[in-house]
Protein backbone atom coordinates (compact mmCIF):
# COMPACT_ATOMS: atom_id res chain seq x y z
CA UNK A 1 0.00 0.00 0.00
CA UNK A 2 2.07 2.91 -1.25
CA UNK A 3 0.08 6.08 -0.80
CA UNK A 4 0.51 9.74 -1.46
CA UNK A 5 -1.11 12.23 0.91
CA UNK A 6 -3.89 12.82 -1.62
CA UNK A 7 -4.58 9.09 -1.87
CA UNK A 8 -4.81 8.86 1.90
CA UNK A 9 -7.51 11.54 1.88
CA UNK A 10 -9.75 9.79 -0.66
CA UNK A 11 -9.45 6.25 0.68
CA UNK A 12 -12.34 4.62 2.48
CA UNK A 13 -11.75 4.19 6.23
CA UNK A 14 -11.44 0.38 5.96
CA UNK A 15 -8.84 0.70 3.17
CA UNK A 16 -6.92 3.30 5.17
CA UNK A 17 -6.86 1.05 8.23
CA UNK A 18 -5.73 -1.97 6.18
CA UNK A 19 -2.87 -0.02 4.56
CA UNK A 20 -1.97 1.44 7.95
CA UNK A 21 -1.82 -2.09 9.41
CA UNK A 22 0.66 -3.20 6.75
CA UNK A 23 2.70 -0.02 7.25
CA UNK A 24 2.69 -0.56 11.03
CA UNK A 25 4.02 -4.10 10.69
CA UNK A 26 6.72 -2.86 8.29
CA UNK A 27 7.75 -0.07 10.67
CA UNK A 28 7.84 -2.37 13.70
CA UNK A 29 10.09 -4.89 11.91
CA UNK A 30 12.35 -2.11 10.66
CA UNK A 31 12.50 -0.44 14.10
CA UNK A 32 13.33 -3.79 15.69
CA UNK A 33 16.19 -4.25 13.20
CA UNK A 34 17.42 -0.72 14.01
CA UNK A 35 17.11 -1.30 17.77
CA UNK A 36 14.57 1.52 17.95
CA UNK A 37 11.83 -0.30 19.87
CA UNK A 38 10.84 -0.13 23.51
CA UNK A 39 8.39 -2.82 24.61
CA UNK A 40 6.33 -2.95 27.82
CA UNK A 41 4.19 -0.46 29.70
CA UNK A 42 6.75 0.32 32.40
CA UNK A 43 9.72 0.42 30.03
CA UNK A 44 7.82 2.79 27.73
CA UNK A 45 6.85 5.02 30.65
CA UNK A 46 10.54 5.26 31.63
CA UNK A 47 11.59 6.28 28.10
CA UNK A 48 8.80 8.85 27.88
CA UNK A 49 9.84 10.32 31.22
CA UNK A 50 13.60 10.38 30.56
CA UNK A 51 13.71 11.31 26.87
CA UNK A 52 10.32 12.25 25.41
CA UNK A 53 11.92 13.84 22.33
CA UNK A 54 13.27 10.45 21.27
CA UNK A 55 9.77 8.97 20.92
CA UNK A 56 8.43 8.95 17.38
CA UNK A 57 5.39 6.68 17.57
CA UNK A 58 3.33 4.79 20.16
CA UNK A 59 1.32 1.58 19.80
CA UNK A 60 -1.12 0.47 22.50
CA UNK A 61 -2.44 -3.10 22.36
CA UNK A 62 -5.58 -4.37 24.02
CA UNK A 63 -6.85 -7.90 24.51
CA UNK A 64 -9.61 -9.69 26.39
CA UNK A 65 -8.11 -8.88 29.80
CA UNK A 66 -7.95 -5.13 29.10
CA UNK A 67 -11.54 -4.39 30.15
CA UNK A 68 -10.93 -6.06 33.53
CA UNK A 69 -7.46 -4.59 34.17
CA UNK A 70 -8.03 -1.20 35.79
CA UNK A 71 -4.32 -0.57 36.31
CA UNK A 72 -3.63 -1.12 32.60
CA UNK A 73 -6.50 1.21 31.68
CA UNK A 74 -5.01 3.92 33.91
CA UNK A 75 -1.58 3.42 32.33
CA UNK A 76 -3.11 3.69 28.86
CA UNK A 77 -4.89 6.92 29.80
CA UNK A 78 -1.64 8.42 31.11
CA UNK A 79 0.36 7.27 28.06
CA UNK A 80 -2.29 8.65 25.69
CA UNK A 81 -2.26 11.97 27.52
CA UNK A 82 1.52 12.11 27.36
CA UNK A 83 1.46 11.38 23.63
CA UNK A 84 -1.14 14.09 22.99
CA UNK A 85 0.84 16.63 25.03
CA UNK A 86 4.08 15.82 23.18
CA UNK A 87 2.69 15.50 19.62
CA UNK A 88 3.49 11.79 19.43
CA UNK A 89 1.36 9.80 16.98
CA UNK A 90 -0.48 6.96 18.67
CA UNK A 91 -2.56 4.00 17.49
CA UNK A 92 -4.30 1.08 19.10
CA UNK A 93 -4.26 -2.55 17.97
CA UNK A 94 -6.58 -5.24 19.30
CA UNK A 95 -4.24 -8.22 19.00
CA UNK A 96 -1.62 -8.12 21.74
CA UNK A 97 -0.28 -11.57 20.81
CA UNK A 98 0.23 -10.62 17.15
CA UNK A 99 2.04 -7.44 18.22
CA UNK A 100 4.23 -9.47 20.61
CA UNK A 101 5.06 -11.87 17.77
CA UNK A 102 6.14 -9.00 15.50
CA UNK A 103 8.30 -7.25 18.09
CA UNK A 104 9.70 -10.51 19.46
CA UNK A 105 8.49 -9.97 23.02
CA UNK A 106 8.54 -13.24 24.94
CA UNK A 107 7.49 -11.79 28.31
CA UNK A 108 3.98 -11.04 27.01
CA UNK A 109 4.02 -7.35 28.00
CA UNK A 110 3.49 -5.97 24.52
CA UNK A 111 0.63 -3.76 25.68
CA UNK A 112 2.73 -0.70 24.83
CA UNK A 113 5.40 -0.36 22.16
CA UNK A 114 7.35 2.81 21.39
CA UNK A 115 9.25 3.49 18.22
CA UNK A 116 12.15 5.75 19.07
CA UNK A 117 14.51 7.77 16.93
CA UNK A 118 18.09 6.48 16.92
CA UNK A 119 20.62 8.73 18.62
CA UNK A 120 22.30 9.60 15.32
CA UNK A 121 18.95 10.35 13.67
CA UNK A 122 19.93 8.31 10.60
CA UNK A 123 16.84 6.11 10.38
CA UNK A 124 14.24 7.39 7.91
CA UNK A 125 11.29 5.14 7.11
CA UNK A 126 8.63 5.95 4.48
CA UNK A 127 6.18 3.58 6.20
CA UNK A 128 6.52 5.62 9.40
CA UNK A 129 5.61 8.73 7.42
CA UNK A 130 2.50 6.90 6.14
CA UNK A 131 1.53 6.13 9.72
CA UNK A 132 1.99 9.75 10.76
CA UNK A 133 -0.25 10.79 7.84
CA UNK A 134 -2.82 8.19 8.85
CA UNK A 135 -2.83 9.50 12.43
CA UNK A 136 -3.01 13.12 11.28
CA UNK A 137 -6.01 12.36 9.06
CA UNK A 138 -7.68 10.34 11.85
CA UNK A 139 -7.30 13.27 14.26
CA UNK A 140 -8.87 15.50 11.62
CA UNK A 141 -11.87 13.13 11.77
CA UNK A 142 -11.87 13.32 15.61
CA UNK A 143 -10.48 9.81 15.98
CA UNK A 144 -7.69 10.56 18.44
CA UNK A 145 -6.45 7.01 18.95
CA UNK A 146 -7.31 5.15 15.74
CA UNK A 147 -7.48 1.37 15.81
CA UNK A 148 -5.39 -0.54 13.29
CA UNK A 149 -5.62 -4.23 12.45
CA UNK A 150 -2.27 -5.91 11.99
CA UNK A 151 -2.09 -8.19 8.93
CA UNK A 152 -2.62 -11.89 9.60
CA UNK A 153 0.27 -14.26 9.09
Amino acid sequence: CIMTFEEVLIQKPAERAQCAGAALEEVLVSAKDNQSLTVGVYECAKVMNLDPDSVSFCVLATDEQFQWDVALQIHFTLIQSFCFDNDISIVRVSDTQRLADIVGDKQEDAHCVLITNPADGSWDDPALEKLHLFCEESRRLNDWVPEISLPER
